[in-house]
């Protein structure tokens, strides 16, 4: 649904089953996913109902696992050069392939 969502796509079409018109189903199922992505924490992509055991979750359903991610790795260490004040203003810091970059 992710990737149908993405391009704004009916379920039906992306599985091959449809004509690309909005069936009531691809509508339900759109409207569920909304629902779900909705319900779920931006910062760890959990939903409260999995930890409410009150609605069948558990309030120890996950064990945080550290791990390192270079490329953010990188971008905290080059937001480190970011000025203070008006001049780091609005600064962001994006990824490149290398290939791109001109020598």
């Amino acid at each position: 649904m992710q990737l149908c969502a993405s391009y704004g796509i009916p379920h039906s079409r992306f599985s091959g089953a449809g004509d690309g018109r909005w069936s009531a189903l691809d509508r339900a199922k759109a409207l569920a996913y909304l629902a779900y992505t909705q319900a779920s924490c931006d910062g760890c992509g959990t939903r409260a109902a999995e930890w409410d055991e009150g609605m069948g979750g558990d309030r120890f359903a996950y064990v945080p696992e550290p791990y390192r991610c270079p490329g953010c790795e990188l971008i905290e260490m080059e937001r480190e050069q970011v000025p203070d004040g008006a001049e780091g203003r609005g600064m962001k810091i994006g990824l490149r392939p290398r290939k791109d970059v001109t020598p």
